[in-house]
């Protein structure tokens, strides 16, 4: 009997006829209906403050603006306050407040589609009254100046998330794409992690040193998260996560948001981006104000983000990730942080936020549950969320 019901079931199978690729998008269109979608990182405010840029209206380049974001079903993206490295002591926070201003002027001019989100129910309440709830964080420790004070003002403007590191340490973290300095985190690091678990801001791995890493997991009493990171098992370079790294995550509770960018997606990408950090680290302009400003904004549009190359690597890359990182941490630890506005080269498939429900339909191909899916694209962050920020 066990054997006929065996031959039946294969029966059945050859018999049934595919899930077409059409099928499979018009399913996941209709399934992101019901998906809280959540983007843990994207560069979008550097456009905003260096192009003027009008996300309120569908730009012809760039991967995110409003209209994008809705099509995408991305509800509650984290808009980052990124400055770069060569921003130093009162000049980095300068440039942050600004950043934050520009960010404001968009509130102000569509409180009707996109509102602050200071809270995982903020976060709730926003998408349930049909607009874009915004998460802000800061993208390098180098922007508090070695300051608890600037910290908790950043806390106190809305910013509930910050990255240790960016591409240079920090007087008191070691980056991943530096050479190391402090051996992980200094006693002052430890000293921030502290009070970024006390005041609810998210712990931020992204971007830090191996040991740096290890470093905040044994101080920090809650989740942390690395915002836009791969995996190193399959596409090899330092900003990425090692197996050993999401094991550790996913004891610690914490999420790995999916960076989208192509050389850390598919190794034949990956080529150029360790000359591509070289060059970013061996930027140092000796300049203030206004001068390093101009600057700032010549470096940005010779990187050229606004018109991402497509890479090698496709949407069935970024499901390969969110796979591996299944495999080894969990499925209650995996989310999307494309980096999107901050890449060069953009996935086949996925060239901008418009694109998510072909990754949905890629992980409906590898039969991931609709369960499963709601905690890929944003349920295991508004956990986290809810855990360190509160309510």
């Amino acid at each position: 009997m066990a054997l006929f019901v065996r031959l039946l079931a294969v029966l059945l199978f050859v018999a049934s006829p595919p899930i077409c690729g059409q099928d499979l998008l018009e399913k996941a269109r209709e399934m992101q209906a019901r998906v809280i979608g959540i983007d843990s990182h994207n560069d979008t405010l550097q456009r905003i403050l260096i192009e003027h840029a009008d996300i309120g209206n569908h730009l012809p380049d760039g991967q995110v603006d409003l209209p994008r974001l809705r099509d995408g079903g991305i509800h509650a993206p984290f808009f980052a306050l990124w400055a770069p490295t060569y921003y130093k002591g009162s000049e980095a926070v300068r440039r942050t407040l600004e950043l934050r201003d520009a960010m404001q002027t968009v509130f102000d001019k569509y409180p009707d589609q996109i509102e602050l989100a200071a809270s995982a129910s903020d976060v709730e309440r926003i998408i349930k009254e049909k607009k874009i709830a915004v998460v802000l964080t800061v993208e390098g420790g180098h922007q508090i100046t070695s300051d608890l004070a600037v910290l908790r003002m950043y806390g106190r403007l809305g910013i509930r998330s910050m990255t240790l590191t960016h591409f240079r340490n920090t007087d008191w973290a070691d980056s991943s794409t530096d050479n190391p300095a402090h051996n992980g985190l200094t006693e002052f690091g430890k000293e921030v992690v502290r009070e970024m678990n006390r005041i609810g801001m998210i712990i931020d791995i992204s971007h830090v040193s191996d040991k740096t890493f290890y470093d905040a997991l044994e101080v920090t009493r809650k989740p942390v998260i690395a915002s836009h990171s791969s995996c190193r098992a399959l596409c090899d370079v330092p900003r990425n996560m090692s197996d050993d790294m999401l094991r550790a995550l996913a004891r610690n509770g914490g999420v790995v948001g999916i960076n989208f960018g192509a050389r850390f997606l598919n190794p034949k990408d990956a080529q150029g981006l360790k000359q591509n950090i070289a060059q970013m680290r061996a930027t140092e302009p000796n300049l203030q104000g206004r001068m390093l400003d101009e600057f700032a904004a010549k470096d940005y549009f010779t990187r050229n983000w606004s018109h991402a190359a497509i890479g090698a690597a496709t949407v069935e890359d970024v499901a390969a990730h969110i796979d591996h990182v299944v495999k080894i941490a969990g499925i209650d630890h995996v989310g999307i942080g494309s980096d999107w506005d901050g890449i060069d080269r953009v996935p086949q498939g996925l060239e901008d936020v418009s694109k998510m429900p072909a990754l949905i339909a890629a992980l409906l191909k590898r039969s991931y549950s609709e369960a499963d899916i709601k905690k890929i694209l944003g349920e295991n962050f508004l956990r986290v969320m809810r855990e360190v920020v509160g309510r």
